[in-house]
């Protein structure tokens, strides 16, 4: 490690996860982002995506809710193909466990079209981000201001149909954001090589997001993402890696398979080096066992933080 950067190897690693509702792990393509994501893509899609959703669910904006934490993070993982505008963009969400290969970046409709029929950013915001039920605290509010805070999901099918569902394709982030702090940034390639490595070994034949077989290269029989991703706080517990198990993933049970313990879950773990990958993998994404010494905490299917 860096001088003056060490690992803390003292702190009780669990309960240090920050709580989140979702997390959006959108696409760039790029290894390594500026300290603050939404000064990064000027002239991109993933960008303007970042900064739109700081503008409008940030401080000031018109979806703030301080109840509904959205861990936007930039990641290594390619964009769809048909993402080559500044205008659209592509993100996985969890603990959805969904891909949306095109998502608008702009805010406002543009004239010669009206809302109701135009997909922008707000669509985006209402049909996947907003919370399902609100917090019992928000009751006060009017009963038009919870509507407006209140997730759409029919707008998923009506207006982002080639949206995929990720459930059987396990998910592994690693935060590598150099440009934040170089914990992370120098431990991450190493430990996306050999989690590549190891799963290629215990049967996963195509790793990543360029791959054969995987639908929209996120999910298929027998593929695991990787990826590096943007700050998701705690570089002093580098490396930090979250495994997404897929909601329809098995593990085999005596002559068949039964599905996996950790299903539809988020596990962060800190801590990690090459040396403990095969553990994980092993343990985790085959297993369904969490690992204690490297659990940080956890989300579950419906946004609930886990704690052991």
């Amino acid at each position: 490690m860096p001088e003056g950067l060490p690992i803390d190897n003292e702190q009780v690693l669990n309960g240090t996860m920050v709580g989140y509702a979702q997390q959006l792990v959108v696409c760039t393509g790029k290894r390594d982002w500026t300290s603050r994501i939404e000064n990064d893509g000027k002239d991109r899609g993933w960008g303007n995506l970042v900064r739109g959703l700081k503008k409008m669910m940030g401080r000031g904006g018109p979806y703030l809710d301080p109840f509904n934490n959205i861990l936007v993070t930039n990641s290594s993982l390619r964009p769809s193909p048909s993402t080559k505008s500044q205008s659209t963009a592509s993100a996985l969400l969890f603990p959805a466990f969904k891909y949306i290969p095109s998502i608008p970046t702009s805010i406002a409709p543009s004239s010669s079209t009206t809302s109701s029929t135009t997909t922008t950013l707000k669509t985006f915001i209402r049909a996947f981000l907003l919370p399902k039920h609100h917090h019992a605290t928000q009751t006060t509010l009017p009963q038009s201001k919870l509507t407006a805070l209140t997730r759409t999901p029919e707008l998923q099918s009506t207006h982002f149909p080639g949206t995929i569902d990720i459930l059987h394709s396990p998910t592994i982030l690693i935060c590598g954001h150099g440009g934040r702090d170089m914990r992370c940034g120098l431990m991450a390639p190493a430990l996306e090589t050999e989690f590549q490595r190891v799963l290629r070994g215990v049967g996963f034949d195509s790793v990543g997001s360029e791959t054969e077989g995987a639908v929209g290269g996120v999910d298929g029989p027998n593929h695991a993402n990787v990826g590096l991703i943007s700050h998701v706080g705690g570089h002093k517990y580098a490396g930090n890696v979250i495994v997404y198990i897929p909601p329809k993933m098995t593990v085999r049970s005596g002559s068949g398979s039964t599905l996996h313990p950790l299903a539809g879950k988020g596990i962060w773990y800190g801590r990690v080096e090459p040396k403990h990958v095969q553990g994980i993998v092993d343990e985790t994404v085959l297993g369904g066992r969490v690992v204690t010494d490297h659990f940080r905490g956890g989300i579950d299917r419906n946004g609930g933080i886990l704690r052991l």
